[in-house]
């Protein structure tokens, strides 16, 4: 069969193991640790996760460059926990989760905060602000059999060499057990989908040529550098 253009690349993300992990779709988790939801103006009550997506192509690795996107004045980093899923299943009890789950990463969910201020205010999708080209740079990914999660892992976040970011992964209100176990009762979780799955207080605007990087215990550091306003 002819295209009436190239179809797309995959998105491969890198792999501790040398293989390439092929990018299916992004999932996100919002307000997943306290003081985060406190900052967005939410209370922290531990109801049910809710979620919002990323095209694959959103994600970009380790080492990049990315642009200040267009329609915004309020450019925002959130360092997250990134689950890379090798098995797919739908409803999947919590306690079986491990068993769909590849690896870990760190990972980013960049935001036109401004755009999602806007969005909150009007009762509107969350879209334009965060489904942005180049949003959610993502670090290797480790397998979980050789990478177990710590409760106790700090997950930091600096801009240059100031921390802005800091917390456990055990602070989150809901497990990755639990997030994976919930997700998959509103979709069917394929191999190569990768859920985001929240971010500490401390969120803040970049400007072009700031210098990210997450750092989770046990991971590989995710760095990236903001490029010029596209």
């Amino acid at each position: 069969m002819s295209y009436l253009f190239d179809p797309p690349a995959p998105v491969i993300a890198a792999t501790s193991d040398g293989v390439g992990f092929p990018v299916r779709r992004v999932f996100c988790v919002g307000r997943n640790y306290a003081g985060h939801a406190r900052e967005m103006g939410s209370d922290p009550v531990r109801e049910p996760p809710f979620f919002f997506t990323k095209w694959a192509e959103a994600v970009v690795p380790d080492g990049a460059t990315i642009a200040y996107p267009s329609a915004t004045h309020d450019y925002q980093f959130e360092a997250e926990l990134v689950v890379a899923i090798g098995a797919g299943g739908r409803d999947i009890a919590a306690a079986r989760a491990a068993d769909h789950i590849y690896g870990y990463a760190a990972g980013l969910d960049m935001t036109r905060r401004d755009l999602q201020a806007a969005a909150k205010a009007t009762g509107q999708p969350w879209d334009v602000a965060k489904n942005v080209e180049q949003s959610a740079p993502l670090g290797v990914i480790r397998p979980a059999a050789t990478t177990p999660l710590d409760p106790a892992a700090a997950i930091t976040l600096h801009v240059g060499d100031t921390l802005r970011q800091q917390d456990v992964l055990g602070a989150m209100i809901w497990s990755v057990a639990e997030i994976v176990a919930t997700l998959s009762t509103l979709y069917r979780l394929e191999p190569g989908d990768l859920i985001y799955t929240g971010t500490p207080e401390g969120v803040g605007p970049v400007s072009p040529g700031d210098v990210l990087r997450v750092s989770i215990d046990g991971l590989a550091d995710l760095c990236v550098t903001i490029g010029p306003r596209a």
